[in-house]
């Protein structure tokens, strides 16, 4: 999660769910970034299965035409879908949703994705730019994406359930 005031906008009070981080880099998805827009064509087919808020989300600032689903499914579904962890996985939007579909329990889809070159997240971390926060599963399918960030500091309890209150525009406190 984004430490306040982090000065990029493109992560200021952002949830990052941290798909890969190794020492030759790391990807993530911002979870509280939904857009207007809808699925593009052809890929509109699956839009019946988005979870609510059912729009793309802004999963960062790198490769705006990349499109990265994650889903939770009830079974497999062959190579439509690779594990993450547990029975959160990403989903292969190529394939058909009338053969997928029926395992899929909730889906999202993030426009781009946040990425960092070697040891780059690692030196923002030894910074204070990002705190370190357990994930949930509910994290990625928030219905209010909008809350999420002071959500998980909420949950936190202590100091950074405190810190969930803080004005957005800091010189205002």
């Amino acid at each position: 999660m984004a430490t306040p005031p982090l000065d990029d906008p493109n992560f200021d009070r952002t949830v990052v769910y941290m798909l890969e981080h190794t020492r030759d880099g790391a990807v993530g998805v911002v979870l509280n970034r939904p857009t207007d827009l809808v699925l593009p064509e052809p890929l509109s087919r699956w839009s019946e299965h988005l979870s609510p808020p059912s729009v793309l989300f802004q999963g960062g600032p790198v490769e705006l035409d990349a499109l990265i689903a994650l889903g939770r499914l009830d079974g497999p579904a062959d190579e439509a879908w690779s594990p993450v962890v547990g029975d959160l996985g990403s989903v292969d939007l190529a394939h058909d949703p009338v053969v997928v579909a029926e395992h899929v329990r909730q889906l999202r889809v993030f426009r781009g994705y946040s990425g960092w070159g070697p040891y780059q997240l690692d030196g923002e971390l030894a910074e204070g730019s990002w705190m370190v926060l357990p994930a949930e599963h509910a994290d990625v399918f928030t219905t209010q994406p909008d809350d999420l960030w002071r959500a998980v500091l909420r949950r936190q309890g202590g100091r950074l359930a405190w810190a969930a209150r803080a004005p957005d525009n800091l010189s205002a406190n």
